[in-house]
Formats: C-alpha cells, sequence, structure tokens
C-alpha cells in the first residue's frame, strides 16, 4: 500500500499536464504504464497534501492516492462491465490504514448502492486484503444487486464517475479482510473516468495476468453474529415510542408522566457516559470518567473525523445519528428559541405561536441553553467572532442575545447559544431521559430496530422488532388494547418504518412487497395509501470562505488524542475553557431576511466557523455557512430501495427563486465583510456575484454532501389536506397518522416546511405540543 518514491516520481510526470475535466472531477489525469506487468492504465491522481476541514472533495491526500483504470478497447461501443484496476494508496503513519474506490454511474459517486472495493496491508509481512491491483473485477461497472435499485455506468457513454477516499486509521482487524473500520480521515471525492483514454487494444492479454503479491479477500455478504434477547412474552404497553431522540425522549418522558406504561425502543447504543456509552479515545486519556466523546463539547467534531462507526444510521444515503439521543447527541449543540413566525408561516391552527408558547415554556425552562458554556463564564477563542462581529456593526447590523429575542432574525447577530449544561452536552438525554427514568412505568430498549409495524387495518396491535446490536430485543412487542404507538425515527427513519408497514404511496409499498420484506407484509387490501417521503426539505447550504490575519485555527480533530494538556487538565478539573465549547469555533451567527422575485420573504442564516473549506486551508481562514431557511419552497423526496435502504430520490434544492434569494444574501454579506481591513474573500473571489458563485457550486445528488445541511424535515407532514382524499399531509393536527386510530408521529418528519434556525430545539417543542394533544385524545 505504500507508494515508492520512484513510483510516485513517474506519476507526478505523468500527470503533471492534465488538469481536472469537469467541475465534479476532483483529481488530475494522465496515463500510467505499470513497471511490472506493462499495463496502461488511465490514471487519477490526488496528490500529496494536507487535509483541511472535512477533507470532503478534496484533491489531495497525505501520502497521495492515485487509481487507474484499463478496459476493453470496444468500450465507446458497448456497454462494458468489467475493468482491470490498479489502486496505489499511502500509510503515512507507519501504523496503517485503508484505501478505497466506490464504483459510480452516470450521475453519482456516492456511497449508497454503489459497489465500494476497499484495500489495506494486513500487517502480514507484503499482504494487502480485498486489493485489485492486477486483477479485473468482473461485472464491477454492472451493480444490479437483488437487494438495491439499478445505478449501472454505462461506457459508451464517454464517462462515469468513481469515488474514492482514504483513512490513515486502520481498519479494527487488519488481517480480517472482513473487518470493521471508521469513516475515511484522509480526503475524500470524486473523478471522472474517460472511457477512451482508458481503452487499449492489449486488454484481454492483460486480463489473464495475476496478482503479483499475497492477497487476503473477502465479500460483502458475511454478516457479524449479534446477540439478542426475546421479547418477554405476555408484556404489553400503554405507549410504544419508536427512536429516542429530539422527539422521542420528551414524548417518552410526557406519556409516562401521566401514569401510563410506556416502552422507548432506540436502534442504536448508548451514547453519553450517563447512560452506560463507553466510546472514548484510544490513548485512555477520559478513562475513569463518566465522559465520552457525546459529553464533551468540544468534541463533537468528532462525527466528521472519523467517529461514524456504529454512529450513524447505514440505511440511508445521508448523515443521520443512530444512536441514544439521535441527532441531540452527535451534532454542535445549537439551541435556538423558536421564531414565533416558524410556526405562524409553516402550520396550520393549533400550532400556531400562540399555542407553541406553553410548550416552548416547558422545553426552555427545563434546557435554557447558553452562549457562554464554559464553566468560569469565559468565552474563548474569539478571534474569529471579532473579526466578523466587527464589520457587522459598522454595518449597521444589532447585536442580540438570541433566546431573548427570538424573533429578531433580520440583520441580526448573535454568540450561538447551545444545549449545554454544567460543561458538557446535556439537553434532552440530560433532563427528559433522567426524569422519564426515575418512573416504574418507563422502559427503554436499546440496540432494537424496529421493523414493521403489526396493524389490524387502521389499528396497530404491536411491533416486530430484531437486534440491531448485542443485546437488542428480537420478536414482537405488544400494544395493550387501548395502547398507542408513537413514531420518532427522524425523517429517513420514519418514513421507512411507515413504508414497511403498509402506509404510502403505492410505488413505495410495491416496493416492500418486491423486497425481502414481503412474506411478512401487510396484505395489499390494508394498504394506506399516503403521501408518506414527499416534502422532503433541508437547509439548502452554501459554504463562503474569508481569511484574515487575526484569526486563529484550534486544531479540534487533535484533541481526540492529544488535546493541549492544559486545556484537557482545565476541562477535566472544572468543565472550562475551549473543549467546554463546540467545536470548531462556531460563531457568530447572524440573519437576514430577503424578498425572492417571487415576493416571498425568506430567511437567512450565515453560521460561521473557524477552518478552511472548499481547498482553502486552515490557520487564517473562516468558513461562512449560509443556510436559506423559512420561506424555502424547495422539496425533494426521499424513497425506499429493495434493499429496505432509504434514499433521497428528489434532491431538495434549486427553485430559481429560492436561488436569487441565496445569491442577494451573499452579495450583501460580501459587501459588508469586504469593508472589514485585511479581510480576503476566498469564495467566492472578488469580482465573482453570488449568481455567479451559485452556478459554480453544483446542485446535484453527486453533490449533495457539500450542499446539505443535514436538518431533514417534512416527510410525514402534518396539516388539515388528508393524504387520504388527494392531500399533502400524512399526519393530522394530533400527530396522528391519517386512516389510523392509534398510530402518531412526533419528530422532524411532521414539520410542513423549513425553520429559521437548526432545528433541535423546535423538535422537541414540537414533540412537547405533540405529547400534550396525543395525551389529551379519549382512550
Amino acid at each position: 500500500m505504500k507508494t515508492s518514491s520512484f513510483l510516485g516520481g513517474v506519476l507526478a510526470i505523468g500527470l503533471s499536464s492534465l488538469n481536472a475535466i469537469v467541475a465534479q472531477d476532483f483529481a488530475s489525469h494522465g496515463i500510467y504504464t505499470e513497471p511490472v506487468t506493462g499495463i496502461t492504465f488511465f490514471a487519477s491522481e490526488e496528490t500529496n497534501g494536507t487535509i483541511t476541514g472535512d477533507g470532503e472533495f478534496s484533491t489531495v491526500s497525505w501520502g497521495g492516492f492515485t487509481f487507474g483504470v484499463a478496459l476493453p478497447p470496444d468500450a465507446l461501443s458497448r456497454d462494458t462491465h468489467e475493468y482491470i484496476g490498479l489502486i496505489i494508496g499511502s500509510t503515512p503513519t507507519g501504523q496503517g490504514g485503508w484505501s478505497g474506490i466506490v464504483h459510480g454511474d452516470d450521475y453519482s459517486a456516492g456511497m449508497p448502492n454503489h459497489l465500494m472495493l476497499l484495500a489495506w496491508p494486513t500487517g502480514n509481512e507484503n499482504q494487502i486484503a480485498t486489493s485489485f491491483r492486477y486483477s479485473p473485477c468482473q461485472n464491477c461497472l454492472l451493480f444490479d444487486d437483488p437487494a438495491q435499485d439499478s445505478f449501472n455506468a454505462s461506457t459508451s457513454k464517454g464517462t462515469f464517475l468513481q469515488g474514492w477516499a482514504q483513512a490513515y486509521v486502520p481498519p479494527t482487524d487488519p488481517k480480517n479482510p472482513l473487518s470493521d473500520f471508521e469513516q475515511h480521515n484522509n480526503g475524500m471525492g470524486e473523478f471522472v473516468i474517460q472511457v477512451q483514454s482508458a481503452t487499449h487494444v492489449s486488454y484481454s492479454d492483460w486480463a489473464t495476468k495475476t496478482a503479483t503479491g499475497p492477497i487476503a479477500t473477502g465479500t460483502t455478504t458475511a454478516t457479524a453474529t449479534i446477540s439478542s434477547i426475546p421479547v418477554p412474552t405476555g408484556d404489553a404497553y400503554d405507549y410504544i415510542v419508536v427512536g429516542a431522540g429530539a422527539g422521542g425522549i420528551p414524548m417518552a418522558d410526557k406519556l409516562s408522566q401521566s401514569g401510563a406504561s410506556v416502552l422507548l425502543i432506540e436502534k442504536g447504543f448508548a451514547s453519553s457516559g450517563r447512560w452506560g456509552g463507553t466510546l472514548r479515545p484510544e490513548n485512555h486519556w477520559l478513562d475513569g470518567t463518566n465522559l465520552t466523546w457525546f459529553d464533551i463539547p468540544g468534541e463533537c467534531n468528532r462525527i466528521w473525523n472519523g467517529g461514524t462507526a456504529g454512529v450513524v444510521c447505514t440505511d440511508t444515503d445521508q448523515m443521520a445519528g443512530c444512536t441514544l439521543g439521535g441527532g441531540t447527541a452527535v451534532n454542535a449543540g445549537l439551541w435556538w428559541k423558536p421564531n414565533p413566525m416558524d410556526w405562524d408561516e409553516n402550520f396550520p391552527a393549533g400550532w400556531k405561536s400562540s399555542d407553541m408558547a406553553g410548550a416552548t415554556e416547558r422545553v426552555f425552562s427545563r434546557i435554557p441553553g447558553t452562549d457562554h458554556p464554559s464553566m468560569d463564564g469565559q468565552r474563548y477563542l474569539q478571534s474569529g467572532y471579532d473579526v466578523i462581529a466587527d464589520g457587522l456593526a459598522n454595518a449597521g447590523w444589532k447585536y442580540v442575545t438570541a433566546n431573548d429575542a427570538p424573533s429578531e432574525k433580520n440583520r441580526t447577530f448573535a454568540h450561538a447559544p447551545h444545549m449545554f449544561s454544567g460543561g458538557e452536552r446535556g439537553g434532552p438525554m440530560a433532563t427528559y431521559l433522567v426524569t422519564a427514568n426515575g418512573r416504574s412505568n418507563f422502559h427503554m430498549w436499546l440496540n432494537t430496530s424496529v421493523e414493521r409495524i403489526q396493524r389490524d387495518g387502521g389499528h396497530a396491535t404491536g411491533l416486530d422488532v430484531v437486534a440491531f446490536n448485542n443485546g437488542g430485543r428480537v420478536g414482537t412487542v405488544k400494544l395493550a388494547p387501548k395502547g398507542r404507538v408513537v413514531l420518532s425515527a427522524g425523517a429517513f427513519g420514519t418514513p421507512k418504518l411507515l413504508f414497511r408497514s403498509g402506509i404510502g404511496p403505492t410505488d413505495q409499498l410495491q416496493v416492500v412487497k418486491g423486497s425481502s420484506d414481503g412474506d411478512k407484509m401487510i396484505a395489499e387490501k390494508d394498504w394506506i395509501n399516503l403521501p408518506v417521503g414527499y416534502n422532503l426539505n433541508d437547509h439548502l447550504n452554501t459554504d463562503t470562505v474569508i481569511s484574515h490575519q487575526n484569526v486563529s485555527y484550534y486544531d479540534w480533530p487533535a484533541a481526540w488524542l492529544t488535546p493541549i494538556p492544559s486545556d484537557k487538565d482545565l476541562y477535566l478539573s472544572s468543565r472550562s475553557g475551549p473543549l467546554a465549547q463546540a467545536a470548531p469555533n462556531i460563531n457568530p451567527i447572524m440573519w437576514e431576511e430577503i424578498t425572492g422575485p417571487d415576493g416571498k420573504v425568506r430567511s437567512m442564516q450565515w453560521q460561521a466557523r473557524v477552518e478552511g473549506s472548499n481547498r482553502i486551508p486552515n490557520g487564517i481562514s473562516m468558513t461562512l455557512s449560509l443556510y436559506l431557511g423559512r420561506g424555502e419552497v424547495s422539496k425533494g423526496r426521499t424513497t425506499i430501495q429493495k434493499g429496505l435502504n432509504m434514499l433521497v430520490s428528489t434532491i431538495p434544492y434549486g427553485d430559481p427563486n429560492d436561488l436569487a434569494a441565496c445569491a442577494q444574501a451573499i452579495d450583501n454579506m460580501v459587501a459588508i465583510l469586504s469593508k472589514v481591513p485585511g479581510l480576503t474573500w476566498n469564495l467566492p473571489a472578488p469580482g465573482v456575484s453570488g449568481a455567479d458563485y451559485l452556478k459554480s457550486v453544483e446542485l446535484s445528488y453527486a453533490n449533495v454532501g457539500s450542499r446539505r445541511a443535514n436538518h431533514w424535515m417534512g416527510t410525514a407532514k402534518l396539516g388539515t389536506d388528508s393524504g387520504l382524499t388527494g392531500g399533502t399531509s400524512v399526519v393530522d393536527t394530533n400527530t396522528k397518522v391519517y386512516g389510523t386510530d392509534n398510530i402518531f408521529v412526533a419528530d422532524a418528519s411532521i414539520f410542513p416546511g423549513q425553520v429559521t434556525t437548526n432545528p433541535s430545539a423546535l423538535i422537541v417543542t414540537a414533540s412537547e405540543r405533540a405529547a400534550e394533544l396525543i395525551l389529551a385524545l379519549p382512550v
């Protein structure tokens, strides 16, 4: 896996004259002849360099990375489904790592629904696990996995996409080709394969060659053995809540407060040390504490720096937390008192700001949040904030204490409030779950995945569950005769469960019927046709970058294993210092309202952080992320695949009026901060308008990773226009699923439209309101 200096030098010469081909091609290209076999490859290279930010769509990798492909001579005239591949990866630390490619298609090379090939040194002399270095991968470009929809590459179209990623952290068990491994931390991206440059008349001869070194191989069909606990027979519950996140935890607490028996089921494992979580740094600096990385605000960026294994959901193509706490366990903890307009503009009667006042007060009395989370009262690492705040103030923007003025969201800025308390993450896990757990009528199962709702017509009778991790439950858990189920599994998990329970559009239910679920699915006569999965929305994100000599970068990823000793000691002794704040120096937050060409007012939230992005290095740079919020009209759709995984099949971005408003917001911010002495706009570059900059940042599924905010909402819309009669809503104003009498939804999926700010506090507030309404219904 290590690249020799000779081989690296040859590649540098061979690739130096060619640049990236298209906007989504993040590589240099050339022709390389491998000296031992004589095989000639069309090569795509990521040069040796330092990764910045999360490494997404990087053009460099520490130690370098090269992928080569050779195709049959007739690949342009017919779709060939095999190739000979070359992977040259790097282990720059000398301690192992892995390299991988993702077989893409004409549109995307993202990991979901695409075949991924990995390679790494096993540590057994020169043995490589799962290497295709000199071997043809038969039918690698034809990936009609019977468990997935077709996303095949077409060589006859002339180009197709491939993806790549590297990590300098080795797999859990390098000698095992089926070993688990953590998320890439040494770059990732996409490149375009030019078919004509990859074809060769000698392909057939080359395909007969055998590998030149020892190889350990594995298949993707192996599954780990999970220990499970049978569901107790005879037990039944008044309420079963599915999903222990921002919606499910408050719901379970409020329902159990009524005296009813409540079961909260969570797919993932314990995150916080309070609840038995154990994910701590490998060098043991947190050993002996009740803290995990989920508890420490300054470690929240761990999710983007190697911390996804076992934490994020593996059944969706987007980032979502599948652990106790859900998104509130892994996000930056931003905690906004709702802007009244978010309720008044998006929701029907019964959910207006006046209706939500009581729920809001209850939430913020329990989780007030703080904009100075360090327990010594100081704000640390304020260089980035100071640079931007001075520019905003000089432009007449108003500083506010955000949660004291939730409606002031136009030309205002603030220090970000977080859910943190006592110098730790806090939030629902430290409040609602604590009081729920103190009641004998409350029960919680972790590591347990809900497969489907058992129902008799429109009446749920129980839930089929399987163990997702060791210690999970398996069997059918029953509802009491007048029991109810509340789905709080998130904008992707809730639609998936509804689809598998025979509730949703007919096309999606047919997919489930044709899957491995088919023989367990409810009869077609009992299907409930509702627009589940439609109305998907998210904050459209556009990253911009500035630089200023007064800005100073703090190495948050390094704080995982090598925190600055004084900062570590200050945090452990008094929950103070930089580690008591959210990474990576999030501040300030700014808002503006922009009226689009269609006359609709749209809220814009700017979120600044001290780190580079889009190939602008860390050091003196800041990324300013523009979120398009309330008023956004673009909508998307999430659908289920034959493998029962969820996919964003229609991205919720791109309405021209939305984009015009974003362009104006960018122009306004550029004009304001350009007046700050010494400040440089890196992106957009000087002289580039907001509209032209937006055109350069592709809006496509292939580039969704850089345009999403991961604030997914809306897929089980709440409203009065029932989907049963052609309307757009899935649940009524009591959050009950239309066509059922005891199935409810309380999570981000019920939101009819996008909100002004990061949504966690609004989801908790919506859950408080939903619990109030559910408990008021006659049993």
